[in-house]
């Protein structure tokens, strides 16, 4: 991948925390967690299949194709979630694995089995999680502007309905000091390799006051367990924050009466570029308001018809309040009808009509509101990585003789 000055060795690194680490041979690992060895079988890349009808592959990374979310409900299935992962998909023997609380802000440190975790009071939610990468290639597609990483364009995203232990009710149990600021979760899967620095496995603070609001520790995804690509056994759910914060794969959880740092809130997962101080912006939390066509890209529809678009909005500040379609570059603005569930945290769907007559190319643009009045704008501001592409979606179509 491209990146800004080939000898800074600190922004290559940066980059390359966009790409996942190369795949290998199928391989047994133990980690020990709360000094009891835990099974983790690493697998080369993605454990479900990817058929090109629903999926488009970057290396170990996989987005859903919008097209594919037609006529199957709110919740994106399982089957054609977006997958993204740093390195590969372990496979974790649910019988070996432990959730071990460790830390300073923690008065009596303790772990949770499988079984003792689910046996909790739970909760379910519809969540989405994003990826902070998610449109990544418009930047260059639409504002001919070069960036860095995996080449989204905008299937880094999905809902599922999810099932876990708030993560309040483990730390109450661990006995959370009043004095604890950050909770640090971290994942069983490899450690991130990038340019033979090993930055460890992935892991990224979380204030204690978000902790202690909405986060779960999911262990059902859409009713069923977590499958392996998704954080089986048992993953992080953060609502509204971009979705490297959901970490998969836990296996412990650090907590701190003084501030937690790592390689993906320090390095990565900041905005870097012209417009930012040379240490990059604070580490990147809440995802900004969206919206997005359930059509092909390039789809071909037929002249003299009256045609009836789908798509769907979200934003992480809260519920969508509006979506406005239009058809002629932004000329003209026409409300679309808002349809099921307004779920904060999660995606609002949203349907229009067009009666195109002009065969030939067009583009459709769909630009969302949300609750606390937040906008979609018509470009959004650089970064060297490409992070948080929030602008209208320019999204191309053939209208085509019946």
């Amino acid at each position: 991948m491209p990146y800004q000055n080939p000898k800074d060795e600190t922004g290559h690194r940066r980059a390359r925390a966009e790409r996942p680490a190369g795949g290998g041979r199928e391989r047994l690992r133990l980690a020990a967690v709360d000094g009891e060895p835990i099974s983790v079988q690493e697998t080369p890349g993605i454990v479900k299949p990817l058929p090109p009808e629903t999926f488009v592959r970057h290396e170990t990374n996989a987005e859903m194709r919008w097209e594919a979310m037609r006529d199957v409900g709110y919740h994106v299935p399982n089957d054609r979630f977006f997958v993204r992962s740093h390195t590969s998909t372990p496979i974790i023997d649910v019988a070996t694995w432990r959730l071990e609380l460790h830390g300073t802000g923690l008065r009596t440190p303790r772990s949770f089995d499988y079984e003792e975790l689910t046996a909790l009071p739970s909760v379910t939610m519809d969540v989405a999680i994003e990826c902070a990468g998610n449109g990544r290639s418009l930047f260059g597609a639409q504002q001919g502007q070069e960036v860095s990483g995996t080449p989204w364009r905008m299937g880094g995203i999905g809902v599922a309905r999810w099932r876990g232990v708030p993560l309040a009710t483990v730390l109450e149990r661990a006995g959370l000091t009043p004095d604890a600021v950050d909770v640090m979760p971290r994942g069983l899967d490899s450690g991130y390799v990038a340019d033979g620095v090993d930055y460890g496995r992935v892991r990224r603070p979380i204030p204690v006051a978000k902790a202690l609001k909405d986060v779960i520790l999911a262990y059902e995804m859409n009713d069923q367990p977590l499958p392996p690509d998704h954080g089986h056994p048992v993953r992080l759910v953060v609502p509204s924050w971009i979705g490297l914060a959901s970490i998969k794969w836990v296996g412990d959880i650090e907590v701190s009466t003084s501030p937690l740092t790592s390689p993906w809130n320090t390095e990565f997962y900041r905005m870097f570029g012209a417009a930012y101080p040379p240490e990059g912006s604070a580490p990147l939390t809440v995802r900004g308001v969206r919206s997005a066509f359930e059509l092909p890209w390039e789809a071909h529809l037929t002249a003299g018809r009256t045609h009836l678009l789908y798509g769907r909005a979200w934003s992480g500040n809260g519920r969508i309040a509006g979506v406005e379609v239009s058809f002629d570059d932004g000329a003209t603005w026409h409300r679309a009808q808002l349809q099921g569930p307004h779920v904060g945290p999660a995606w609002t769907r949203w349907h229009t009509t067009w009666h195109p007559l002009q065969t030939g190319p067009h583009t459709l643009l769909a630009r969302a509101t949300d609750e606390t009045g937040a906008v979609q704008p018509m470009r959004t501001a650089h970064n060297d990585y490409g992070y948080l592409f929030d602008a209208v979606v320019r999204h191309p179509v053939t209208v085509v003789n019946g």
